[in-house]
């Protein structure tokens, strides 16, 4: 009997335990990270100046830029003048080899997409940045660049809208 109403009293200490300490804390989690008071953010259209123009580039980034901020976050898209704003354009798109085999032929090349990126928070300076994003994709030398070329694009598009995101709302 003793040992009943032990175990009913060490239950029942738990129980309060957690309830004082479940009470007195507030966790708050998000799926994608986003942490900002902000509501609105504006993104304008990246023009491509690189040297070797993508004809859907642009459009295409530009795209992608805003569905992961309106996707992920509780942002609205506004035209401009959006308490973060994200403005840019595409520096760099090349291709380049890079495994070179015994007989001085390349076995892999590399498509590179470079992005500079203007982000200003307006309601906290010390967020905003300028700065520059490159991804790449490596594929066989053996297979025609515009054969691929919509695939490799699409995502390297994924990583560079991700590590925008990640550096404008993520904080990583």
């Amino acid at each position: 009997m003793r040992e009943n109403i032990r175990k009913t009293v060490n239950i029942i200490s738990i129980v309060a335990l957690i309830a004082m300490v479940s009470s007195c804390t507030s966790f708050s989690y998000s799926f994608t990270g986003s942490q900002t008071d902000a509501k609105t953010i504006s993104i304008s259209y990246f023009p491509n100046k690189a040297p070797i123009v993508n004809p859907s580039l642009s459009q295409s980034f530009t795209e992608a830029l805003r569905d992961k901020f309106i996707n992920q976050s509780k942002l609205e898209l506004v035209e401009r003048n959006g308490e973060l704003q994200l403005e840019g354009e595409i520096t760099d798109y090349t291709v380049s080899p890079v495994a070179i085999q015994g007989n001085e032929t390349a076995a892999l090349n590399r498509l590179t997409i470079k992005v500079m990126v203007r982000y200003s928070n307006t309601l906290d300076d010390k967020q905003s940045f300028e700065q520059s994003f490159s991804a790449n994709k490596d594929y066989a030398a053996s297979v025609s660049l515009p054969s691929i070329e919509t695939q490799l694009v699409s995502e390297i598009s994924t990583m560079l809208v991700e590590d925008i995101f990640n550096k404008a709302l993520v904080n990583w």
